[in-house]
């Protein structure tokens, strides 16, 4: 259990939600739409999502290596490094992830013909190594960077599939409808996992505000204030229920769809709505915690939406 814990095993559940679903619930409805066959495999894809956990792993277990004075002061109960399992076996699992990941990866775009891709597999560890010792204790940068990773989830999934498409029929399908759809509706994803994690590690970083102090961390909450982070958090909630609406309201498919108007309301919409009030009432740590997991929970509808918009395509 403590091992999954060192891996956030429900963070890495939830990115294998996202590319399935986005593959699966989306990508391969929306080509049968305008009469086209993936090009991609299946175990192709398979190399992918593998590619993604090493590499997300990767970055958790380095995280909590290097956070371990942090956590002994925000989750004494909760450490995983140096009590249950020792600080080197800690690092090696971070290696063995890493290596796993980039070398999966750089297999896959070899295969995929994606050179720009092996650089990405070989950069984005560099960029978590950078994160966990010192980007995530500056002001917003950290949270930025983390966010941006997120949203380059879904961006893999298609783009894997459309240069295996360029690679069969030519690069003339890179300017068919089904690929701007396909992007049209990739952004869209992609736009929404990173606000939303945005704005949950903004919340992590309230909720973890003494550990983050005593570490020396130049976090939101601690230069700027716990109110003034927490205005912030609300104001791009607000921003976020706003730019649904605007999305509702503009796409035609969702607009007319009466299973898309009731998930706006009741799973997104709604859960936003308890997240401002947890954010605006919150004092103590558990009450930003449970903002998180509000957060996380949104997160999770707005994946999961997938599926809604599968129906506009079949």
């Amino acid at each position: 259990m403590a091992f999954l814990r060192l891996i956030r095993y429900k963070n890495l559940l939830i990115i294998v939600l996202m590319q399935y679903l986005l593959r699966y619930g989306l990508l391969l409805p929306m080509l049968g739409y305008y009469g086209m066959e993936p090009a991609m495999s299946d175990a192709r894809f398979l190399l992918l999502v593998i590619t993604t956990l090493f590499l997300a792993a990767s970055g958790y277990v380095i995280n909590d290596y290097f956070d371990l004075k942090i956590d002994r002061i925000n989750r004494p109960d909760k450490v995983v490094v140096g009590q249950v399992l020792p600080r080197r076996v800690v690092m090696l699992l971070h290696v063995l992830f890493t290596f796993a990941g980039v070398l999966t990866g750089l297999f896959l775009s070899y295969i995929s013909r994606k050179e720009t891709y092996a650089l990405m597999f070989i950069l984005i560890p560099v960029l978590l190594w950078y994160y966990s010792t010192t980007l995530k204790k500056q002001v917003l940068i950290g949270n930025l960077a983390i966010s941006l990773l997120t949203a380059l989830v879904p961006y893999f999934v298609v783009s894997l599939e459309f240069a295996s498409l360029a690679r069969v029929h030519g690069e003339a399908i890179l300017d068919t409808e089904a690929c701007s759809m396909a992007w049209f509706w990739t952004t869209g994803f992609a736009f929404f996992a990173f606000i939303s994690n945005l704005g949950r590690e903004i919340i992590k970083d309230m909720e973890d505000v003494r550990g983050d102090k005593e570490a020396g961390c130049r976090t939101l909450p601690i230069e700027m204030g716990i109110d003034y982070t927490r205005s912030i958090v609300i104001l791009l909630s607000i921003l976020s229920v706003v730019a649904l609406w605007v999305v509702f309201f503009i796409v035609p498919q969702i607009r007319i769809s009466l299973i898309a108007l009731i998930y706006f309301i009741f799973l997104l919409t709604i859960p936003y709505l308890l997240l401002i009030w947890q954010v605006f009432r919150a004092k103590e740590p558990h009450q930003f915690h449970w903002a998180s997991q509000i957060s996380k929970l949104i997160m999770l509808f707005g994946i999961v939406f997938t599926l809604v918009a599968r129906s506009f395509f079949v």
